[in-house]
């Protein structure tokens, strides 16, 4: 098998598996907290990473990080996965799936206007118009298509799925200069983010229950959001940057059929009936992203 069926392979992997994980978020929040649902899955995740890395040997990458890297990595487990995860699985908690899974796909926009202030890009009236495209979308599926009526299932769940895009287009922000190891980095974020996120459950819940449907669900959250499917990707974009691979374009596209394959899973396995809002907002959502991400001056 060469390098470009290898790349596809598992480009494809991730894409399925992360096509589940709005339905997952779900399922897990009938029986646990916001709070709850990320101790869990973060500890899982923590497990995993480690456990990658270890059977790659490159778990002394941790030890080998220069103090700036070791602190930048360290730093940014406020923001993923204390942060980030506390505020989207609130908005999972108030939305239905099919609203808060497209709206976080925004995040590519929100990283765009984040990097006029911080890294001194500029946008053209294309950008402009991509964005106001993106947020059109959002507009189309959190009022159901009634523009007129501008009834918001939650409000608040809108605000906070937007929020979210907010914190994760952060932290790629302040990723961009890291020289860490990519797993290796983001487990130390992972460890250093667990104690907020322990202390916050402490403090604003309980600890989960030990019964085995929501610790399962917790578990997948953790195996397939947070760490399986990281290195899967890493794994499709080494194999497509290898000269006989095709490219990490051409895998990276893959990304765009995840949105609406995760509709599919939202309304089999959570039992949500797709609203025809909701498919044509997302086609606003992803087409302001491909219209910001390849356009002739991205190229």
């Amino acid at each position: 098998m060469n390098n470009r069926r290898k790349a596809l392979l598992f480009g494809l992997a991730t894409v399925a598996i992360w096509s589940t994980v709005a339905s997952a978020f779900k399922i897990a929040l009938r029986t646990l907290d916001p709070l709850q649902l990320l101790l869990v899955a973060c500890g899982v995740s923590i497990l995993a990473l480690t456990a990658i890395l270890a059977a790659r040997g490159k778990l002394g990458e941790i030890t080998r990080m220069g103090r700036k890297e070791t602190l930048r990595c360290a730093g940014l487990g406020a923001l993923n996965p204390f942060l980030y995860y506390v505020i989207l699985f609130q908005a999972y908690d108030l939305l239905p799936a099919q609203e808060a899974q497209p709206i976080n796909y925004t995040w590519a926009v929100t990283l765009s206007l984040l990097s006029v202030p911080l890294l001194g890009q500029k946008l053209s009236l294309k950008d402009l118009g991509a964005i106001l495209l993106s947020y059109f979308g959002v507009v189309v599926i959190s009022t159901h298509g009634n523009l007129l009526g501008m009834e918001f299932s939650s409000l608040k769940g809108v605000g906070l799925a937007l929020g979210s895009t907010v914190i994760w287009a952060l932290y790629w922000i302040f990723n961009t200069r890291s020289k860490a190891h990519p797993m290796a980095g983001l487990l130390l974020s992972f460890l250093t983010g667990f104690p907020l996120i322990l202390a916050a459950t402490l403090l604003f819940s309980e600890l989960p229950p030990l019964e085995p449907a929501p610790l399962l669900s917790a578990t997948y959250v953790g195996l397939f959001e947070m760490g399986i499917t990281f290195a899967l990707w890493l794994t499709a974009m080494k194999y497509a940057a290898q000269p006989d691979g095709g490219g990490t374009a051409r895998v990276a596209n893959l990304i765009f059929l995840s949105p609406f394959l995760s509709l599919v899973f939202i309304h089999f396995l959570v039992g949500e009936t797709i609203h025809p809002a909701t498919v044509a907002g997302l086609a606003f959502i992803i087409g302001g992203n491909l219209l910001m991400q390849y356009g002739p001056q991205k190229r």
